[in-house]
């Protein structure tokens, strides 16, 4: 047996020691006399052989809501091996639709400041108003070139009754309907103008207003500072939308392809699962190494910024019939390394036979099978409840 279970080892020799004494009549478990020949059965022994058959050796039974307070963190078993893994290093950036930076359209002074860091913005929402002269400027032009679209429409308007009646030339009519279109143009360049400006309703202003949803990570401006067009007074970055950044070496760089998997490892044992998405065609001229972007598979752990470690499984490698964990998922019990196994109401720990060691991780030969859930991060808290209950045992 891999485990000794104390409880079965007590209750045998209770049993033998009640045949070797029946005819007393002394009942174990309770120390109650009862007439000769009766059987030594107690209400106590039922109920603890009840219970070692439903506490398989090994068991540990922690709840599921506990278990994450605990801090034990679980990974799904995959086929694998150390080999074929591609270790980098990596940090988590926002995708290019996940952060914007807000600048300012026209020189100006800031009059106004609505939100501040670290709080939440939508997408069009003033965050800032400028007070400028080009303000004025591009409503004075918007002005001009409306009044010259009214008066080049009523003169043609009067061109076509004067050409209807006869009084005019034909060309006078064409005349007149080319400088409607003109002023009409102009006219919609000034009010795409001043709306690519973000001006005020009253000409004097301009709003600096948020392209996306999220929130304030940073402000470089403040209150009454004047700025020039151009320059940079807040970003803001959408916390779900995230990527990956892995830098690889050359090498790892012509075995990976959009699409193949990798496992993000945010520490204390917590993963997290990725797709490849892209890649550079070359390699930094400086670091020397290829950028490879990956898509995770939910964001809660990952902040932009956090830097992190990823392996990465390219497809083209040669299919495995072992598993690859953690090293910190091997724990060692009466002389076996075992793993501990999410089961219904627990954790089972299991006996497995590894193989290589690299890198911090470990091939598990045999005793495992694929997509099985394993505790990476707390199995050294369940081993030592295991052998809390056995020693109460």
């Amino acid at each position: 047996m891999i485990f000794i279970n104390r409880r079965r080892r007590m209750l045998a020799a209770a049993a033998g020691l009640a045949v070797a004494i029946g005819a007393g009549g002394v009942m174990l478990g309770r120390t109650v006399l009862a007439p000769s020949g009766d059987a030594p059965a107690t209400a106590k022994m039922a109920d603890e052989t009840a219970e070692g058959a439903s506490s398989p050796e090994g068991f540990v039974p922690v709840e599921a809501a506990r278990s994450a307070a605990l801090g034990i963190r679980t990974e799904r078993a995959i086929l694998g091996s150390i080999a074929a893994e591609i270790l980098a290093q990596a940090n988590v950036t926002a995708s290019p639709q996940g952060e914007a930076a807000l600048t300012a359209r026209v020189d100006g002074a800031v009059v106004r400041i609505n939100k501040r860091l670290g709080e939440p913005v939508r997408a069009g929402e003033t965050v800032a108003v400028l007070e400028s002269r080009e303000a004025a400027t591009i409503a004075a032009e918007r002005a001009a070139a409306s009044a010259r679209s009214t008066a080049a429409r009523q003169a043609y308007a009067r061109e076509q009754r004067l050409y209807g009646a006869r009084v005019t030339a034909r060309q006078d009519l064409e005349a007149a309907q080319a400088t409607l279109t003109e002023a009409d143009a102009e006219l919609l360049r000034t009010q795409r103008a001043a709306a690519a400006a973000r001006l005020s309703a009253d000409g004097r202003s301009i709003a600096v207003s948020s392209l996306i949803s999220g929130r304030i990570t940073k402000v470089s401006t403040e209150l009454g500072a004047y700025v020039s067009a151009g320059a940079e007074l807040f970003r803001v970055a959408d916390p779900s939308r995230i990527q990956v950044e892995a830098a690889v070496t050359s090498a790892d760089a012509r075995r990976i392809r959009p699409g193949d998997r990798a496992t993000l490892e945010l520490g204390n044992g917590e993963t997290r699962r990725a797709i490849v998405r892209a890649l550079t065609p070359s390699v930094d001229a400086e670091s020397r190494a290829a950028t490879v972007v990956l898509v995770p598979d939910g964001v809660d752990g990952l902040t932009p910024g956090q830097g992190l470690r990823v392996r990465i499984t390219p497809q083209a490698a040669p299919r495995s019939d072992r598993i690859v964990l953690s090293e910190g998922a091997i724990q060692s019990v009466e002389g076996r390394e075992v793993v501990f196994v999410r089961t219904r109401g627990g954790f089972q720990a299991t006996p497995v036979t590894i193989g290589a060691r690299s890198g911090g991780r470990v091939e598990i030969l045999a005793g495992l099978r694929p997509e099985a859930e394993v505790v990476t991060a707390g199995a050294f808290l369940l081993k030592s409840e295991l052998g809390k209950e056995e020693a109460e045992e």
